[in-house]
């Protein structure tokens, strides 16, 4: 009796196929997401923060960015991923509310500390909490909304 030993370019999408091979893909993926979702928070937070205040341009930003990169962990990052609808949408919800929450106590607390923070200082803040929530998100999009099962 043989035993087939994959080689590259082997399809190893298959049922059988051991979840900690996808650990490098998922992690790459969610990488690019996460720097691309993270500078246009940042930026949105910049160009909204002006006219609205830092804490309304911030949950604005944290609610478009959000958005885009929960799709895109779900087309691209996890793609192929069993994922419930209902998981994915809680789970939406409970990462704006976790960075909404998480952000507003950053600032609020940068602003004990710092009477009139500058812009810049608030968005480097607000992109060192996002960088932190973020590595805690990895392992929760990875163990709880596309877990394989």
């Amino acid at each position: 009796m043989s035993t087939a030993i994959p080689v590259t370019g082997d399809d190893l999408t298959g049922p059988a196929r051991p979840r900690h091979r996808d650990f490098g893909r998922h992690a790459g993926w969610y990488l690019v997401a996460g720097g691309a979702t993270t500078a246009l928070q940042a930026g949105l937070f910049l160009v909204l923060r002006t006219p609205f205040g830092s804490y309304s341009a911030n949950l604005v930003a944290i609610a478009l960015t959000t958005l885009v990169n929960t799709e895109f962990h779900r087309r691209v990052t996890f793609a192929g991923s069993p994922a419930p609808a209902r998981r994915r949408y809680l789970q939406a919800v409970l990462t704006f509310l976790f960075y909404a929450g998480y952000g507003s106590l950053v600032l609020l607390t940068l602003r004990s500390a710092v009477s009139e923070p500058s812009s810049m200082l608030e968005t480097s803040v607000l992109v060192g909490t996002s960088m932190l929530g973020g590595a805690c998100r990895f392992f929760l999009l990875r163990l709880w909304v596309f877990a394989t099962r």
